[in-house]
């Protein structure tokens, strides 16, 4: 086989429908729009409406709500922090706090704080002070023998 010998599948490729360039095409004169009429224009979109009826999304009845100031935090699990500690990117003996976390490259950025979860095994004594814990992520701490502080909201934020 040569370079001038490939070809696609009879089929497979389709000529673009080359829509207003005249009459010859089949889709001249008003390109398939119609005549007249808001659809006929450029520049109209008109998502949702239904020609007057009541459309779809207001139909349906609503549920829920976002809370608006709702606080984001950066989830870690344990095992990572575990992960981290073995392979020497975050110092065991001294507290890990969220400015240690952020700086071994571990959480990206701190949000409105770091929650830690109890996913994974720890079994190096570590000193945690965190934004958030989950109770599970507490006890798996102590157990190994150390402590997870969670901090409390200051008044300033």
């Amino acid at each position: 086989m040569k370079l001038h010998e490939l070809h696609d599948n009879p089929g497979a490729t389709k000529k673009a429908k080359r829509i207003a360039r005249g009459p010859g095409s089949g889709k001249g004169k008003t390109a398939g729009r119609g005549i007249k009429g808001q659809k006929s224009r450029s520049g109209v979109a008109i998502n949702a409406y239904e020609g007057g009826q009541m459309p779809l999304y207001q139909r349906l009845p609503k549920r829920g709500f976002n809370k608006p100031n709702q606080k984001k935090f950066a989830v870690v699990n344990l095992g990572l922090i575990a992960k981290f500690v073995e392979a020497g990117k975050i110092d065991a003996t001294a507290e890990i706090t969220e400015d240690a976390l952020v700086a071994s490259g571990l959480v990206r950025r701190k949000l409105d704080g770091i929650r830690v979860l109890a996913k994974g095994e720890v079994t190096t004594k570590l000193t945690i002070a965190v934004t958030g814990a989950s109770r599970a992520a507490i006890d798996a701490v102590e157990k190994a023998g150390g402590t997870l502080r969670v901090a409390q909201a200051t008044a300033a934020e």
